[in-house]
């Protein structure tokens, strides 16, 4: 079950119990407790100890709060997000921990992801985290490289958008070290996309995905920056405009997926 689901449903029912006691039986309790009180002090002048909450109403009490607050912050502000794969090489690494901006992109309605208040909208060269259009329930993180209305294009391993190549300088070679791809290589290029530089993987073992699409009104094209080990818009096309999560702009933690430990050289990086 979607954790955005999990943790609206405890705010719910800790919010229950906490304003359906109090409206409830807060005014029994307090008249009951005072009767005790009055009785005892007209036998041997103690009025006793107080009536205690029962213990469900206690924690219900003081976890409201505390996943209240988590649920706002989780839902409008920022929400955190594990990589589990290797498809945005060499710029996000399997157990990276990212932050993602859910501001960036408009205030969307929890659960249902509706947008209620336009504040911005992805931009080419944006790495985007998204609902997987062919399963909703999992989360995709890519970049995005086609916005509404464009056509691209993907022909010899090389970007084209509206009819232009995507510019791109090689920079040196990156050496794989998941295990499956242990002892080889991939070339390193380095891409500008508008407004936008960043680095790019191209396996020259592997036969590329030619393919030209236009975008559609409402939708997005989106790239892994490992292009060769990417499950992205070039098979299943394109991420409808209200499965849009936010935008991945932070590491604030990362941890060795082949060695073990901390990598600490990769916390704090912003994404590029």
């Amino acid at each position: 079950m979607d954790f955005s689901v999990i943790l609206f449903a405890v705010v719910v029912v800790t919010g229950l119990i906490s304003a359906g006691y109090r409206l409830l039986f807060e005014r029994s309790r307090v008249a009951v407790g005072a009767a005790d009180a009055d009785r005892r002090a007209a036998t041997d002048g103690d009025a006793g100890p107080t009536q205690s909450l029962p213990l469900l109403v206690e924690y219900a009490r003081a976890l409201f709060p505390i996943v209240l607050l988590v649920f706002v912050l989780r839902s409008f502000v920022v929400e955190p997000f594990r990589i589990p794969s290797g498809s945005m090489l060499p710029n996000l690494h399997i157990g990276d921990f990212i932050l993602v901006n859910k501001f960036s992109y408009g205030i969307r309605l929890p659960l249902i992801n509706r947008k209620i208040i336009p504040v911005g909208a992805p931009e080419r060269g944006d790495v985007m985290v998204f609902r997987y259009p062919n399963d909703p329930n999992l989360n995709f993180v890519k970049r995005v490289v086609g916005l509404p209305g464009d056509t691209i294009g993907y022909r010899d391993k090389k970007l084209f958008v509206n009819g232009q190549s995507v510019a791109r300088a090689a920079d040196g070679v990156f050496p794989f070290t998941q295990p499956k791809l242990r002892g080889r290589s991939a070339e390193r290029h380095l891409e500008t996309l508008d407004d936008s530089t960043y680095a790019i993987l191209i396996d020259r073992e592997l036969r590329g995905r030619d393919m030209e699409a236009s975008v559609p009104p409402g939708h997005y094209f989106v790239l892994g920056d490992n292009r060769d080990h990417s499950n992205d818009s070039r098979y299943w096309r394109f991420v409808p405009e209200d499965h849009v999560v936010g935008k991945a702009f932070f590491i604030w933690f990362s941890w060795k997926s082949t060695s073990g430990g901390v990598h600490w050289s990769r916390i704090g990086n912003r994404i590029p």
